[in-house]
């Protein structure tokens, strides 16, 4: 089958839904379907995946796109992103993906003109389209709910998220199904270094530029555990907020106890995961944003790693609560204190070969299942 894959998201970039589309599609390629990519172009050059085909062609403005896809013809269209859910009415039969934040509030301003055509005006085109910026948020918006509903089927990444898109938009009921996600095979064959006679380590895998992912409210907590007990804090990720959060640890006095990795390879992401005891992810949900589902969790848990979550949005069906890690109500400073004194006083532990259990039920095989299910190009009704 000719599959085309619309993903402003893709590698060499880091992040959830990176991880999700390009292993969405090495699945696809491995199955022998002719998978071409279109996607962002990327400074770094693009990824070389075997078997797939990659089209650097999206340029984030539905008038340009829409006339660089015109030419491309495939059995199934499948976009990732809400955004770029009016390919439905271009496309009869298109599948969307959605994740939360892609339709709660749309980041790519795909309404902004195509000012690079136009007379004269192209000069100031870059200058324009930052002053516009929030317009052509606003109109992203409208065309995210007004397109949504034309596509032949919408797959969640869970039941939350679905939950949340039918409030928001109940024009898609009837064609929405959760699709979940997956985690990598290599995760599976992380070889855990026993805690023992060595402090417990910790462990967050975030970017650094959504406050709401509470990394902040972490180091307040791991400050008032410091003289209970011995730890190491490792955080991976990188962006604008990690300044002020390595400032933050100075001040707390944890400085020789946190180390910020910025990104890593996957190699070395394994390789700390290796050497970890606890993954730390208390996300918030704040209007606009959620954590859809949360990769980061199976990875830890297919690495044997159990986490400590917040139960809120989609990190709530991510986490086998008592089997690969806990949840803590709310993600206040005063619950983490009580979540990470039970864990570093071993009031409360886990079996790595239970969290491995529980990651093994996610994989990308089953999401590639479950997606190639609507590739029929006619509405499909919820499951």
């Amino acid at each position: 089958m000719r599959i085309a894959i619309v993903s402003p998201e893709f590698a060499p970039d880091i992040g959830g839904v990176e991880t999700y589309a390009v292993e969405f599609v090495k699945e696809l390629a491995r199955r022998g379907h002719q998978v071409t990519v279109f996607t962002i172009p990327h400074a770094a050059g693009e990824a070389n995946l075997p078997g797939v085909r990659i089209e650097p062609l999206l340029r984030l403005c539905r008038a340009a796109d829409r006339k660089a896809l015109a030419s491309f013809d495939a059995d199934a269209w499948h976009a990732l992103n809400a955004a770029y859910a009016w390919i439905a009415n271009d496309r009869p039969g298109a599948v969307v993906s959605v994740y939360g934040n892609d339709f709660l509030h749309p980041y790519y301003p795909i309404a902004q003109p195509d000012l690079t055509k136009a007379p004269v005006v192209w000069r100031w085109s870059g200058e324009l389209t930052r002053g516009l910026g929030p317009l052509w948020t606003r109109l992203t918006s409208r065309i995210v709910r007004r397109t949504l509903p034309h596509a032949a089927h919408i797959i969640a990444c869970s039941r939350y998220t679905e939950r949340v898109l039918l409030e928001m938009i109940p024009q898609c009921g009837g064609r929405t199904s959760v699709g979940f996600v997956g985690v990598g095979k290599e995760f599976f064959g992380v070889k855990r270094e026993p805690a023992r006679d060595r402090a417990p380590r910790l462990l967050t895998v975030c970017r650094l530029s959504e406050p709401r992912k509470n990394v902040d409210r972490v180091l307040h907590a791991l400050a008032q555990q410091k003289e209970r007990y011995e730890f190491r804090y490792t955080v991976v990720g990188d962006g604008y907020d990690r300044p002020r959060l390595e400032a933050l640890a100075k001040e707390l006095q944890l400085a020789d106890r946190v180390r910020f990795t910025g990104f890593v390879s996957r190699e070395e992401l394994l390789d700390i995961y290796a050497h970890s005891d606890l993954m730390v992810l208390a996300s918030s949900a704040i209007p606009g944003s959620h954590e859809g589902f949360g990769i980061v969790y199976l990875e830890a848990a297919a690495s044997g790693v159990p986490s400590l979550a917040a139960r809120v949005a989609g990190a709530a069906e991510a986490v086998d609560e008592g089997r690969s890690g806990m949840y803590v109500e709310e993600p206040t400073v005063a619950a983490l204190v009580d979540a990470l004194g039970k864990f570093l006083g071993d009031t409360v532990t886990f079996e790595p070969a239970a969290c491995r259990q529980f990651a093994g039920r996610f994989t990308w095989a089953n999401v590639v299942d479950h997606a190639l299910c609507y590739y029929g190009g006619s509405a499909s009704t919820a499951e």
